[in-house]
């Protein structure tokens, strides 16, 4: 069954939501009887339903705030990938294309965070784990030849790849993920969504880290 929910944060925020009704419909009933418990559970649902509807009407997509450009120089790829960043498939898939020319690589690991911490605006620990699998990454590939440099990016991977492309105008992306069943990104479809959104070639490596930690 698909979830209905886009991402943890909008999951986090209903059971916020639902929480909240319940409190105040259980408080007015002890101040004030069940009429006033009734009155307040239909104003409280009404406004939430509302604002679930405006939530849900199609929203026009913004167009991307690149523009590709033909350029002389390297080959620019631009690599999105946070817990599989350090994946053997993934380090292949760039050895690969940045082989046998001359190629800038670079490489955004968007900080992963829980709901909790993301409401709360704290990001620090998100990013210093991104930072460390970004430098063990970076040295990996360096390791194989391959100069590559990079940054950690938003925590959503669409604003990462948008951020990275205002100064990088990458000429392919590479995007990776967990296998189906275990990334949130494929629950989002944040690949389709790319292509969508994103004038170049894209192309979306699959890394299973614990067949790789078996292997």
């Amino acid at each position: 069954m698909k979830n209905p929910f886009r991402t943890e944060a909008e999951a986090f925020s209903f059971v916020l939501v639902v929480g909240v009704l319940f409190g105040a419909v259980a408080l007015a009933g002890v101040l004030g009887g069940g009429w006033v418990a009734l009155g307040v559970f239909l104003a409280l649902g009404l406004g939430v339903g509302v604002g679930i509807y405006m939530k849900s009407e199609p929203q026009e997509r913004e167009p991307a705030v690149w523009e590709r450009r033909p350029h002389a120089g390297p080959h620019r790829i631009l690599v999105v990938a946070n817990e599989t960043v350090s994946g053997r498939a993934l380090k292949g898939e760039i050895i690969s294309r940045a082989r046998g020319r001359s190629a800038d690589v670079f490489v955004v690991c968007p900080a992963l965070n829980s709901p909790l911490r993301y409401w709360a605006s704290d990001d620090d620990g998100a990013r210093a784990k991104a930072q460390g699998r970004l430098e063990a990454s970076l040295a990996a590939l360096g390791g194989e030849g391959v100069q590559a440099r990079g940054e950690v990016g938003d925590s959503d991977p669409i604003q990462a790849i948008e951020d990275a492309l205002r100064a990088f105008g990458a000429d392919e992306l590479i995007i990776s993920t967990h296998p189906p069943g275990r990334s949130n990104w494929l629950e989002r479809d944040i690949i389709s969504v790319a292509r969508e959104r994103f004038d170049l070639p894209i192309a979306h490596v699959v890394v299973d880290l614990e067949r790789e930690t078996a292997a």
